[in-house]
């Protein structure tokens, strides 16, 4: 196709590897797993990188493919058999944020508040960008994102000193 530039992987790579992980880490809670759809994001990114048109779609793209390996990982029945990571614990990239209450608050909401959360805060979409990406109206992923701020701000009073009606 004339003036299309091609994907190079191998930037994508570079470029994004960060918020693929960190988005994998967040939706999977434990290290392995989140390595798991790492790599199958990026496999995947080789085999259909012509389908890419350029850098503002390949980001989407792969935060959309992210969600979905996320999606098919939880749905695995190898999954359902696995231990929780409550029950057994890694070491590792999660240590960072382990005594970082907000984001083990984040981490509790159900996906589809952690999603936008990540999404906006994060990855620093609009609302417009993130109901594109995860193929929703505007005005639902406005919503989750109030509900989502909402649920954290009941589950964060007093961390901060802050108590309402001192």
């Amino acid at each position: 196709m004339w003036g299309k530039e091609k994907i190079n992987p191998e930037k994508a790579l570079y470029q994004h590897a960060n918020m693929v992980y960190r988005l994998a880490l967040l939706q999977m809670k434990n290290k392995s797993d989140a390595e798991d759809v790492f790599q199958e994001v990026f496999l995947r990114l080789v085999q259909h990188q012509d389908k890419i048109s350029d850098e503002e779609h390949l980001k989407a793209w792969l935060i959309r493919v992210t969600l979905n390996c996320c999606k098919k990982q939880f749905d695995s029945a190898w999954r359902r058999k696995t231990v929780s990571m409550e029950e057994q614990k890694e070491a590792g990239y999660e240590e960072e944020y382990e005594e970082n209450v907000i984001y083990k608050e984040v981490q509790n909401l159900p996906e589809k508040y952690r999603t936008v959360i990540h999404l906006f805060y994060f990855e620093e979409y609009s609302v417009k960008e993130i109901g594109e990406i995860t193929g929703q109206k505007e005005s639902a992923v406005k919503t989750q994102l109030s509900r989502a701020r909402g649920i954290l701000k009941e589950k964060l009073k007093g961390e901060f000193g802050y108590e309402p009606g001192i």
